[in-house]
């Protein structure tokens, strides 16, 4: 491993775990040896980097020299703690992973006192129990999103009856019990919904549909904002 990554990633362990953190650990994590370790954060030390701590007591990633300092007022610190809280609580792991580490490398830009009001933050989120179960499939939804490539789908409607269809996926929307795709379906020749949970199997087709999905989201969602009930605000279901 080239010696930039194995930086970056002592950075990142440090970002991310409870201090103190022990030479081990953190030599576990990124898996070298403890003289190498020391000689890593003697290096990110030299770099500008202001770890506090040393051999036999632990290690606490003070000032991060790799991310520039933030100016948050409290309530923006106050939002950004109780919106990460959310998305940790959401039941996508791998959103959840995102959320930590994002949350680490934000603490880590902050001045001491405004650390302290996102690690003590006011605003906190409590749930007995995930909003929803994962779906093993969203990161590769996710993934077809970004790439704009086709995806082949197995998906089970309402009613239980299975189809399969080609479909083009435009973005992920979270509601309180389920996550949703917002697709443009080649099957039905429109725009479609499908909920994640009701999804059977999932496969890259390899087709792009680059440059268009900025397009069809923005329609979809135009679309969507006209068929909303001017009486209650709520959108009519979709069915597929």
């Amino acid at each position: 491993m080239a010696r930039s990554d194995r930086l970056f990633r002592l950075l990142q362990a440090m970002r991310t775990m409870p201090a103190p953190i022990t030479a081990a650990r953190l030599a576990a994590a990124t898996e070298v040896s403890l003289r190498s370790l020391y000689r890593d954060i003697d290096a990110l030390r030299a770099a500008g980097a202001r770890i506090e701590g040393e051999r036999g007591y632990g290690y606490r990633l003070v000032e991060d020299y790799a991310l520039p300092p933030q100016t948050f007022d409290r309530a923006e610190i106050e939002a950004l703690a109780l919106g990460l809280a959310e998305v940790r609580s959401m039941g996508d792991p791998v959103l959840a992973e995102a959320a930590a580490s994002a949350l680490a490398k934000i603490t880590a830009t902050l001045p001491d006192d405004r650390e302290q009001y996102l690690v003590h933050a006011i605003s906190q989120v409590f749930r007995p129990t995930s909003r929803y179960e994962p779906s093993p499939h969203m990161e590769t939804v996710r993934a077809a999103c970004w790439r704009e490539e086709a995806l082949r789908i197995g998906y089970a409607d309402k009613d239980g009856a299975a189809t399969e269809r080609v479909i083009l996926p435009l973005a992920v929307i979270h509601t309180d019990r389920t996550q949703t795709i917002l697709a443009w379906c080649c099957l039905r020749e429109g725009f479609r919904m499908f909920r994640a949970d009701r999804l059977q199997h999932v496969d890259p087709t390899g087709t792009s549909f680059r440059p268009r999905r900025a397009v069809l989201l923005r329609e979809y969602l135009s679309e969507l904002d006209q068929r909303r009930s001017p009486a209650t605000g709520n959108d009519r279901d979709e069915r597929v």
